[in-house]
């Protein structure tokens, strides 16, 4: 899951970011009011981590811009400000949560597991397909009572497809999802085809039916009755 963190105290930056990749996220950062708005128009994210005070601009306006385009991340807001006002404000925006500085980071990484289950998953934290079930808190997927053990990457791979079932997503959109800002730095998409083959063949050997379909010239697709 692909999280985008705007803030500009760079010590908090920092602990989020070693948190939550500890936790298997993958964070993008934006430490101004112009990145985080650049950032949001150019890729999608699962959920966004949204500082109000920002040194050159209100980050409540981020999120309007955000809704009035009809994005529909997630998004928390984390703010020193702890008044009725910027809550409700956020709030009748569109955020979906509201966390006040400080905060425990255990808080912040659990709140956003709930964003993401909401927004993703119908707010289900077991997801069940015939003999396959993903277990979205302990982050482990079972086929036939078994754990098939998967890295880093090709669970997060499994998730995206999961959460977009149906849908045949793009190559570019994966490569997005897998390493964020980073992907145009690939010169092609070998390192997907890498982990959606040792993704298909663990699930293969565990006795999982072909759910990842290959559409010839456009992508991959998750597909379930």
């Amino acid at each position: 899951m692909k999280i985008l963190i705007v803030e500009d105290e760079k010590e908090l930056l920092r602990s989020m970011v070693t948190y939550l990749q500890r936790e298997n996220y993958y964070c993008d950062t934006a430490t101004s009011f112009l990145d985080g708005r650049s950032k949001m128009e150019s890729f999608e994210y699962d959920c966004v981590l949204l500082d109000i005070s920002l040194p050159d601009g209100n980050g409540l306006q981020i999120l309007k811009d955000l809704r009035d385009n009809h994005k529909v991340e997630g998004v928390i807001i984390i703010s020193a400000k702890d008044s009725l006002d910027d809550k409700v404000a956020g709030l009748n925006l569109g955020a979906d949560d509201y966390l006040s500085k400080p905060f425990h980071l255990s808080e912040l990484s659990a709140r956003i597991s709930a964003v993401i289950r909401r927004k993703k998953f119908a707010g289900n934290t077991v997801l069940v397909f015939d003999d396959l079930v993903i277990d979205l808190l302990a982050k482990t997927i079972n086929v036939k009572n078994e754990t098939v053990e998967l890295t880093r990457k090709e669970y997060e791979l499994m998730l995206y497809l999961v959460s977009n079932k149906n849908r045949v997503i793009s190559k570019n959109a994966i490569a997005e999802s897998l390493s964020g800002d980073a992907a145009h730095l690939y010169d092609n998409f070998d390192f997907i085809y890498a982990h959606m083959k040792n993704l298909k063949r663990k699930l293969a050997a565990a006795g999982c039916p072909d759910y990842i379909k290959s559409v010839y010239g456009m992508g991959y697709k998750f597909a379930v009755s």
